[in-house]
């Protein structure tokens, strides 16, 4: 998908398996199986869906799933189809030399893993991309820094601090743009310090939602995320993300859903609903 001066490409970084239950919280299994399906052990299969944003002068890549280094650890997800970045990168006609930032909506493993990689000996752990600077929010930082109980086991510090030794991370400590067509906006709930990239494709407005709402089930504000660390904020942050969305009729790029991509969205009777579903190459 392209504008006149912003190209947009995802890549598909792989694929796991998360426990419905925990996916949608408190909302029964017989209401939420309706919108999206499990298998008969209660799994749901979630995409890694990254994005890569081309401008007249950057090259932008946000999230990059789990990568492989932890895949033994993490095997419990079932984690498949992990892609190496620097291969699709060239099949997209780019370089990973060539990526200039790496937006990263917050630092759980599967948003992050592909970050960092094993040097061609294996002795040390570098940046995947080495002329990049690494966007974080500043206190999703200190929460993978210092972790509270329940999000310890998310945060691997071989994703992150080879990043910080190169003196490659950025620390994003309220909304601000990247560059001139790209804006990244924090959201707290599922994690503390979540940016959400906004991107300005001239007619149009693409939002990165990430964990915000994580598949398009998730769509109603109650329908949180069990994983998520502060519940109301979820809720309360959402809700902002989506009166926005329907007032400047922006379109919502879902990372996880793996049967739906992007949507628009409308409020009918105090609630929020699907618009319009398509695929990101769709959006002309």
């Amino acid at each position: 998908m392209q504008s006149a001066s912003v190209k947009l490409h995802k890549i598909e970084a792989g694929a796991f398996m998360a426990d419905g239950g925990a996916m949608f919280g408190v909302v029964p299994k017989r209401v939420w199986q309706r919108r999206y399906p499990c298998n008969e052990e209660n799994f749901c299969v979630l995409n890694m869906r990254c994005l890569v944003v081309k401008t007249e002068d950057r090259l932008m890549l946000v999230d990059t799933g789990t990568g492989q280094k932890q895949i033994d650890y993490l095997k419990y997800y079932r984690i498949s189809g992990v892609v190496d970045f620097e291969e699709e990168l060239i099949k997209l006609g780019y370089s990973a030399e060539e990526v200039t930032d790496v937006i990263l909506t917050h630092l759980h493993f599967d948003h992050c893993g592909s970050s960092t990689k094993y040097n061609e000996d294996k002795t040390e752990i570098v940046p995947t991309f080495p002329n990049a600077d690494y966007w974080v929010g500043k206190t999703q930082w200190e929460n993978f820094l210092n972790p509270n109980v329940r999000e310890g086991d998310s945060y691997f510090p071989e994703n992150m601090l080879p990043i910080e030794k190169a003196g490659k991370l950025r620390l994003v400590a309220n909304d601000q743009f990247i560059s001139p067509d790209v804006e990244v906006k924090i959201f707290n709930g599922h994690t503390v310090g979540q940016l959400v990239p906004y991107i300005n494709l001239g007619d149009k407005t693409l939002v990165y939602v990430g964990d915000v709402i994580p598949l398009l089930a998730s769509l109603p504000i109650a329908w949180v995320s069990a994983y998520d660390t502060f519940p109301i904020t979820s809720m309360e942050d959402k809700e902002r993300m989506l009166s926005d969305a329907v007032e400047k009729k922006q379109i919502l790029l879902f990372e996880h859903d793996a049967y739906n991509e992007c949507c628009t969205v409308q409020k009918i009777n105090g609630k929020y609903r699907v618009n319009k579903i398509f695929k990101l190459d769709e959006i002309g």
